[in-house]
C-alpha cells in the first residue's frame, strides 16, 4: 500500500471518529431533552382540567302563595342576604296589624281595673279596721274582701287579655313579614322569572340567585391519585383566557365514590371571590402540589 492510499484511509478514520463523536453528543442531548420532556409531562400531570361553579344556587320562591305586588330586582343584579327582591300584595294584613297595634297598645281597660282594685283594697282595709272596733258586722268585712279578690281577678283578665292582643299582633306582623320575599344567600340574579300583578303559586318561582363567593372550582383525577388529596390541600386555579393569572384555593370535597367508567374521582376546591372578579361557568386549570408522595 502506498502512502497516498494509507494517508486516504487514515483521513477516512479521522473522519468517522469526528462522526461518532457528534453523534454520541447528539444522543447525550437527546436523552437530556427526553428526560426534561418527561420532567415536564409529570409536572404537567399535576395540572387538570376543572370549571368554576356557583357554590350556591337557589331557586327563589316564597313562604305563601300570592298576587305579586312588585319585583324589585332583575337579571344581572347583585342582591345581599335577607334583601327583599319581591313583595306580595298586603293590604288585608297591613289593615289587621293596625288593628291589632291599637288593641295591644291600649292599656285603658287594664288601668281601669287597677284603680278598682285601688278602691278595693282600700275599703276592705277600712272595713276591717272597723270590724276590729266592733263598728261594722264581720259580714261587711268579708263583703269588702271577697270585692277586693274579684277585682283583683279581673284585673288579671285585663292583663291577660292585653297580652294575648300583642301576641296576636306578633303574629299579624309575622303573616305580614311573609308577604316580604327575601334573598337568602349573597349573590348574583340570574332569572328572573316572574313580575309584578303576577300570581306566585306555591311552586312557583320568582328568579334564581348563585352565589358567586366563594366559587365551587370541580376537578377529576385519576384513581392512581386517590390518597394524596387531602381536604384542606392548597391547590392553584388557573382560569383559561381571557382571564389571566392564578388564584389560591383549598381543597374542600373529595368524592369517596369513583367513576368506573373513566377511572377518576371528583375533587371540590373551595376559591375564594370576594369580589366577583372571576365568574361561574369559566374552564380552568387546577395545579395540586406534592402529589409525587
Amino acid at each position: 500500500m502506498n502512502t497516498a492510499r494509507r494517508g486516504a484511509i487514515g483521513a477516512r478514520s479521522d473522519a468517522g471518529m469526528v462522526l461518532r463523536k457528534w453523534v454520541f453528543a447528539a444522543s447525550i442531548v437527546g436523552i437530556a431533552l427526553a428526560v426534561e420532556a418527561m420532567a415536564t409531562d409529570s409536572a404537567a400531570a399535576e395540572t387538570f382540567d376543572c370549571v368554576m361553579e356557583p357554590s350556591l344556587v337557589v331557586e327563589l320562591g316564597g313562604p305563601v302563595p300570592g298576587l305579586l305586588a312588585s319585583v324589585l330586582i332583575r337579571r344581572g343584579d347583585k342582591v345581599a342576604r335577607n334583601q327583599v327582591v319581591a313583595k306580595l300584595n298586603s293590604k288585608v294584613e297591613e289593615a289587621t296589624v293596625k288593628l291589632l297595634a291599637e288593641q295591644a297598645n291600649n292599656s285603658a281597660e287594664v288601668d281601669a281595673q287597677k284603680a278598682r282594685v285601688d278602691l278595693a283594697v282600700s275599703q276592705a282595709e277600712r272595713a276591717r279596721k272597723l270590724a276590729e272596733r266592733d263598728i261594722t258586722s264581720k259580714q261587711k268585712l268579708e263583703e269588702a274582701v271577697s270585692q277586693m279578690k274579684v277585682a283583683e281577678r279581673e284585673l288579671a283578665l285585663a292583663e291577660m287579655r292585653r297580652r294575648v292582643a300583642q301576641l296576636e299582633l306578633e303574629r299579624a306582623e309575622t303573616t305580614l313579614d311573609q308577604r316580604a320575599i327575601r334573598s337568602p344567600i349573597d349573590g348574583i340574579v340570574t332569572v328572573r322569572n316572574l313580575y309584578g300583578g303576577e300570581y306566585l303559586d306555591q311552586n312557583g318561582k320568582v328568579a334564581t340567585i348563585a352565589q358567586l363567593d366563594p366559587l365551587n372550582v370541580e376537578t377529576y383525577l385519576p384513581v392512581a391519585f386517590f390518597g394524596r388529596i387531602k381536604v384542606g390541600m392548597d391547590v392553584k386555579v388557573i382560569p383559561d383566557p381571557p382571564f389571566e393569572g392564578s388564584y389560591g384555593g383549598t381543597v374542600s370535597v373529595v368524592d369517596r365514590v369513583f367513576d368506573a367508567a373513566s377511572g377518576t374521582f371528583g375533587v371540590r376546591i373551595n376559591l375564594p371571590n370576594s369580589d366577583l372578579q372571576l365568574p361561574a361557568g369559566q374552564r380552568c386549570k387546577a395545579g395540586f402540589s406534592d402529589l409525587s408522595n
